[in-house]
């Protein structure tokens, strides 16, 4: 994979943060010309994501690290794996280790969560989205993981999609105002999406003709009558639930009919994976 510059960028202050003025206790303990080699290791079952990202943190600190890759990003690693070995400097190695570390573990958890909601929704015609409830500066890492999971991106940013909210609406005077006016001056070919939180909205957005309609934190008996309802008035708008969204009732939703299930659990609360970097 090729590292993109905002993500280097990113690698380099997050290196800064850790690193100050200098790593103390390497330089005071290890001679700058010693070498060594050392494996990453899983210390849990998960689903690998962020290799290329946590290895470009020991080739920004030194151009002689060498690195035997034993598993790649989508590689169903098992607790003991071996995921990666390096060599090289041992004062690289020491200095990067826990910001890889952390890179690793974080994007890790967020495909293996990911995968587990796509798990349960099998077979049922629905994507699992992500959505940007993300950590600044990770948001293209994190939104990557999703995709390693098996999962769709939503917008990546504000400027890459419309997306009429609840105070969008309130603001604008309305539903049916708010799309009037998004698509009065939108780029021709971006799609016109807007969050509704009950029939009446639904209704209005329908008829407004929005492209893509959000349904937001409406109990599953609500959901189902949305979904029949659009698919009267509008059959070919795409229908998005949200809300409220977890592992065990995501296969309800999706058997309601909608077409996509944005989690923002997906990146804001999944549970970094058990990694760690031993020298050898």
């Amino acid at each position: 994979m090729r590292i993109n510059t905002l993500i280097r960028d990113f690698l380099v202050r997050a290196l800064e943060e850790d690193i100050g003025t200098g790593d103390i206790t390497t330089e005071l303990t290890i001679p700058d010309d010693t070498n060594s080699e050392a494996i990453i290791i899983a210390k849990e079952d998960f689903l690998l994501a962020g290799l290329p990202f946590s290895l470009e943190v020991f080739s920004l600190l030194s151009d002689h690290i060498n690195v035997d890759k034993h598993h790649s990003d989508g590689s169903s690693v098992k607790s003991g794996d071996t995921i990666a070995k390096l060599s090289g400097p041992t004062r690289a190695l020491l200095a990067g280790e826990r910001l890889a570390l952390n890179i690793l573990q974080r994007l890790s958890g967020i495909a293996t969560l990911t995968k587990r909601f796509v798990s349960e929704v099998e077979g049922t015609g629905a994507k699992v989205l992500d959505t940007r409830k993300t950590m600044p500066l990770m948001r293209y890492m994190e939104k990557y993981a999703v995709k390693i999971g098996g999962g769709y991106n939503h917008r990546f940013g504000l400027y890459d999609g419309i997306l009429i909210k609840d105070n969008h609406i309130k603001a604008a005077g309305g539903v049916a105002r708010a799309i009037e006016l998004a698509r009065s001056s939108r780029v021709h070919l971006m799609k016109i999406e807007i969050e509704v939180k009950n029939l009446d909205e639904l209704r209005e957005a329908l008829q407004a003709g929005a492209d893509v309609v959000m349904l937001d934190n409406m109990e599953l008996p609500m959901l189902k009558e949305a979904v029949a309802l659009a698919r009267q008035i509008s059959p070919t708008t795409l229908l998005e639930a949200s809300g409220g969204v977890r592992l065990d009732n995501v296969r309800e939703i999706a058997q309601t009919g909608v077409d996509f299930i944005s989690i923002g659990a997906l990146t804001h609360s999944a549970t970094a994976v058990d990694i760690s970097m031993k020298i050898i």
